[in-house]
């Protein structure tokens, strides 16, 4: 994996699983960056499912600042979270798509 602006990507054993595994109908909780406080209020904004926020990823043009805003606007992501989610998704979508 390459780094980004806002330092290296994350390793733990949840974007592992993450990065490696289909989508599926996985729970937005899965995403790497997104525990049980974020994965809730974005389970009441009506993204209950981890291919739903990879949509909102793939409509902003796979683009880090765009995804990493709008996750801190709908759930008060902090940097670290956002990262991990950003780093998430893109590795994901390079293996998949």
């Amino acid at each position: 994996m390459s780094g980004n602006k806002n330092g290296p990507p994350t390793t733990s054993q949840k974007h592992l699983n993450f990065v490696s595994e289909p989508m599926g109908n996985r729970s937005v909780r899965d995403v790497p960056g997104i525990g049980t406080a974020h994965g809730l209020t974005l389970e009441e904004k009506g993204m209950p499912r981890a291919d739903q926020l990879l949509g909102d990823y793939l409509k902003g043009g796979r683009d880090q600042d765009k995804f990493q805003d709008n996750l801190k606007n709908t759930t008060g992501a902090n940097t670290k979270q956002q990262r991990d989610a950003y780093n998430g998704m893109r590795e994901w979508t390079d293996n998949n798509l």
